[in-house]
């Protein structure tokens, strides 16, 4: 099979690589000059491309984002800044021999079906490069452009923002803080890059204010001891725990988890109880605390020179607002038929799979908005689309696949429902599909062969080495990295050897302990 896939950055680069492992034929189209997608930082902002600001660091940590099959190097940091995360792709990419299969500068103008398509499920795929345009015929196709290239700006819900006399744009355009010096600036909205922005933004602007309609949780990427977030809060304990829980137990239980670190509710982040959206960062509860920030309710309206908050009857004076809004969801070289799109949500089954299609031969990778790292993601949904182009896999009756998605939507808003959340829990839904191609890992069965692992995999971070222990796809070095998964963590932090403990110390451990 000929597989035509749209993106070389984290989707695209495991796609082509799944498609190998499988002895399908792919053809990468990747319309830059290189590989790394989202995460290959550019000083200009590229029509079609995702823009990422330099000071970018990844939210999950390195063990909990590899490639199953490629453990990042014990030296490179816990939380990686973009340029190391883009060196990791490259190697990803030399590693596995990727770069033959993917043409640079070429970009996908549209694909259409076959005539045929009912009876052979074909693609015709118009790609253009150097200002000539390319017809080829594919049996499958695999959409892993991403979703942050075009802003979603809703600047009608904003009452008086066309005679706001200062500056606005979307987060979109942001590369420095050079811009806010000696400004008042506003950013409105509440996820990662809204908070980034603001912390970045208070260290040289005169103020800064952070609108938020809904409020939200924040992680710190330091956990419990010290440890990183994700490779304590995910783990199949934990997610077990979770999930059996009545919904008013597993809230209450998130609740006292995350307001251990600072009582939300006092620093005026406490979101609604059917909302849960998280956010990464380390620096925010101190900022607002010296005052750098200050956190206000959703902006009922703009005037000239200052803005009006909800609730909030006196005028507060801005000079720059930063629209953090988001991105719409969008496929511009698909027809609209293809894959439906409301709401900025896309009607996909598993968040893969258009469900009305006559055959499954196209896919869409990395859309789920999920509480963990995206990269084992995406790379167990290449797994299963590639079985599922093969035969080797099947998909449910249309009907089933279009009640499962319309029951999804019933809890979909902007951002994630708690119970959103929970239906597409990390580890929950890569072990769903896993099951389907038969590389979930059985810690029943490992317990009597080999105890230390299945407790590992119980007790431990849910690694995504633990998906290549058995089924397709089967590493052999995956069980050797799972019982090193710690000491990759902490090499990069144990660069000082401290001092022994003094004899009395000493002597006094000695009796304490057994």
């Amino acid at each position: 099979m000929r597989v035509a896939v749209v993106g070389a950055g984290v989707s695209g680069l495991t796609a082509t690589k799944c498609c190998l492992d499988e002895g399908l034929e792919p053809t990468c189209f990747e319309q830059s000059r290189d590989i790394g997608g989202l995460w290959r930082y550019t000083e200009h902002i590229e029509a079609g491309r995702p823009s990422l600001y330099p000071s970018v660091i990844s939210n999950t940590s390195k063990e909990m984002s590899a490639f199953s099959d490629f453990p990042y190097p014990e030296d490179f940091p816990v939380f990686l800044p973009n340029a190391r995360f883009l060196n990791y792709l490259q190697r990803y990419a030399e590693h596995f021999g990727l770069r033959k299969h993917i043409k640079f500068g070429t970009t996908v103008v549209s694909i259409r079906k076959h005539p045929d398509f009912a009876t052979t499920g074909q693609w015709d795929v118009v790609t253009e490069a150097e200002g000539k345009q390319t017809l080829h015929v594919f049996d499958a196709v695999m959409v892993c452009s991403g979703n942050f290239s075009e802003p979603y700006l809703p600047l009608h819900c904003f009452p008086g923002i066309e005679r706001f006399q200062g500056q606005y744009f979307h987060s979109r355009q942001y590369k420095h803080p050079d811009v806010f010096q000696g400004k008042r600036v506003l950013v409105v909205g509440m996820g990662n890059s809204g908070v980034d922005i603001a912390v970045e933004a208070s260290r040289v602007a005169t103020k800064v204010t952070v609108s938020t309609s809904r409020g939200a949780w924040v992680f710190g990427r330091v956990f419990d001891h010290g440890y990183p977030w994700d490779m304590v809060f995910n783990t199949r304990l934990m997610s077990l725990i979770r999930n059996s829980l009545p919904r008013p137990l597993s809230w209450g239980l998130i609740n006292y988890r995350v307001n251990q670190w600072f009582n939300h509710k006092n620093y005026g982040l406490q979101p609604e109880q059917r909302y849960f959206l998280p956010v990464l960062n380390d620096d925010l509860p101190s900022y607002i605390l010296t005052g750098r920030i200050t956190i206000k309710p959703g902006v009922k309206e703009f005037k000239d020179n200052s803005v009006v908050f909800h609730n909030c009857p006196e005028e507060e004076p801005i000079d720059i607002v930063v629209f953090c809004t988001g991105y719409n969801v969008s496929f511009p070289f698909l027809e609209e038929a293809v894959i439906k799109v409301e709401n900025k949500h896309a009607s996909l089954y598993k968040y893969v799979f258009p469900t009305h299609l006559q055959r499954p031969t196209l896919a869409v990778l990395g859309l789920i908005k999920t509480l963990g790292a995206m990269m084992p993601v995406t790379e167990v949904q290449a797994r299963w689309v590639t079985r599922v182009f093969k035969g080797l896999c099947r998909l449910p009756p249309q009907s089933l696949m279009e009640k499962e998605v319309n029951e999804k939507k019933k809890n979909q808003v902007f951002g994630l429902s708690f119970d959103e959340v929970l239906k597409t829990e990390w580890l929950v839904y890569m072990d769903e599909l896993a099951s389907f191609i038969g590389a979930k890992p059985s810690v029943l069965g490992l317990l009597c062969r080999d105890p230390r692992l299945a407790l590992t995999i119980f007790f431990g971070p849910c690694t995504p080495y633990q998906y290549r222990l058995g089924g397709p796809g089967r590493w052999e070095g995956a069980r050797q990295a799972i019982l090193t998964q710690w000491d990759r963590t902490l090499k990069p932090t144990r660069t000082r050897v401290p001092p022994p403990p003094s004899i009395i110390a000493s002597l006094l451990l000695s009796c304490l302990l057994p």
